[in-house]
């Protein structure tokens, strides 16, 4: 059974959403403010956070900043602003995806499905093959035990959105991908108003990859079209 933290300062909401997701197999653990999530955390295996933004002590963007010192785990973002700024800064800070009050409840189990499904494949440690590492100069992904090594050395701490990104684009190097098929291939859903999602994304895996972020040598974008992978000779 998976853990899921819900966390929000309104508690008829957080027993709303356990009511939606325990039918579905999931244990819910309950935290109330943004400390309370951070000791749930490490006193719990947590497989998934629902975290609501405005709460008192400290908020869900601050949560999300010191949470992402110690975990990995998907993090959805639950707030009633619906501004694309305030998108933007949850994703920036460390979420993996963003939900509006009032929110459906079929959806929110949809993406919380969505999310499970990747971290759980993030995950999994299969027998090395060959035929599942990819590469491009220093960069090499094996997608067996899901570990990206750049110049010989281990680059830790992908959100599993980053690595589906990033597994994705080197397993096509060389070939421009739009914004919205990237938002497709990697979400399974519509692209609408996907742009500065995927851009913040690509932001944080250049982040992670590049020297210089904004000279990358890998991950590159062209202008008016999309992003590529290089497909550079081995380093």
């Amino acid at each position: 059974m998976m853990n899921i933290l819900v966390c929000d300062d309104d508690k008829d909401i957080v027993d709303a959403i356990e009511i939606y997701l325990a039918p579905e197999g999931y244990h819910i653990i309950k935290a109330y403010d943004g400390i309370e999530a951070i000791e749930a955390i490490r006193n719990n295996d947590i497989h998934l956070l629902i975290l609501d933004v405005m709460m008192p002590r400290m908020d869900g963007l601050r949560a999300t900043l010191k949470i992402r010192e110690q975990s990995n785990i998907p993090i959805i973002i639950l707030s009633a602003k619906t501004e694309d700024t305030d998108k933007i800064f949850g994703l920036n800070v460390g979420a993996d995806d963003y939900v509006t009050k009032p929110f459906n409840s079929l959806e929110l189990v949809a993406r919380v499905k969505s999310q499970l499904r990747r971290y759980t494949k993030l995950g999994t440690i299969a027998q090395e093959d060959d035929s599942n590492i990819y590469r491009t100069g220093g960069l090499v992904i094996n997608d067996d035990t899901k570990t990206v090594m750049l110049d010989g050395e281990v680059v830790e701490k992908f959100t599993p959105m980053q690595y589906n990104i990033l597994l994705f684009l080197t397993k096509n190097k060389g070939r421009v991908f739009s914004i919205e098929q990237i938002y497709e291939n990697i979400w399974k859903e519509n692209a609408i108003n996907a742009d500065n999602t995927v851009a913040v994304h690509i932001r944080h895996i250049r982040e992670k990859i590049e020297i210089n972020p904004r000279e990358p040598r890998y991950l590159k974008v062209v202008w008016g079209v999309g992003y590529k992978m290089e497909d550079l000779p081995p380093a």
